[in-house]
């Protein structure tokens, strides 16, 4: 069994940041990779970005150089750096965890929005 937290969600002007923070506790060492998701309200859910058990990072076009997926393995947190927040960003944030036999666990999500 792996948990996961998210917090750092909140309420932000357009243009500004935000860092969410998801930490993992439980069977830590079956994890493979880690991702953030989130889906706005009528839309299905959707991959942010992900990063591997090696640090590979992965992002959805509509992130791509404003959002940056870190991991540090020392404290067993993920984060999400969101810098240059748009008012589409808004949505309930995901973290996600994959294990090598592919079973998927996930946070309880964290609320984002950017107002106008």
């Amino acid at each position: 069994q792996v948990q996961l937290v998210e917090s750092g969600g909140g309420l932000v002007q357009a243009g500004g940041s935000l860092r969410l923070s998801c930490a993992t506790s439980g069977s830590i060492s079956s994890i493979n990779t880690m991702a953030w998701y989130r889906q706005a309200p009528g839309k299905q859910r959707e991959l942010v970005a992900g990063v591997s058990s090696g640090g590979s990072t992965n992002y959805a076009d509509s992130v791509k150089g404003r959002f940056t997926a870190s991991r540090d393995d020392a404290k067993n947190t993920v984060y999400l750096q969101m810098n240059s927040l748009k008012p589409e960003d808004t949505a309930v944030y995901y973290c996600n965890a994959r294990t090598y036999s592919y079973r998927n666990y996930w946070g309880q999500g964290t609320q984002v929005t950017v107002s106008s």
